[in-house]
């Protein structure tokens, strides 16, 4: 799996990593007259989190447009979840699952750390998958489930 190092390096903005932002944010993407930006809380306190905070603001970057901060606005949460998206989709990818099912890593925690994403973020990408496939998901030969976790190899 990337690690944060590796994740860092595929930032082609600046990026702070050890910011000095109030403590309720966690991290933010800037585009201003300035330049583009990412800020990331000092206060993480593990390159894991750093890294699922981090991809969640390149995110930004990549699919956003304009200031979202007023969450209010439906447009606005809908440029949110693309951002996250993105970052569940290339921390956590289908693949992943199945290489650790491979790896027989079995429960959130093991995945998680084979992973070498937060818990949290794991779950948000299950539960993310589960909304935009339903029960499971078909991968090439496998079938993932969301609820509980879990893959089931096809053979024909």
């Amino acid at each position: 799996m990337i690690s944060y190092e590796e994740l860092k390096q595929e930032v082609t903005i600046m990026l702070e990593d050890r910011a000095a932002i109030p403590d309720w944010l966690k991290g933010i993407y800037i585009d201003s007259s300035a330049g583009e930006m990412i800020l990331l809380n000092k206060n993480l306190e593990t390159d894991r989190e750093r890294k699922c905070i981090l991809v969640e603001e390149m995110g930004h970057y990549h699919k956003t447009v304009g200031d979202i901060t007023d969450q209010s606005k439906l447009e606005n949460q809908q440029q949110e979840l693309r951002a996250r998206q993105w970052g569940y989709e290339r921390l956590v990818p289908l693949s992943a699952i199945v290489q650790a099912f491979h790896a027989q890593i079995k429960g959130r925690y093991a995945i998680a750390e084979y992973l070498d994403v937060t818990e949290e973020f794991l779950q948000a990408s299950i539960d993310r998958y589960r909304n935009k496939f339903g029960v499971y998901a078909e991968w090439n030969n496998y079938i993932i489930y969301f609820d509980p976790l879990g893959v089931a190899e096809m053979f024909e």
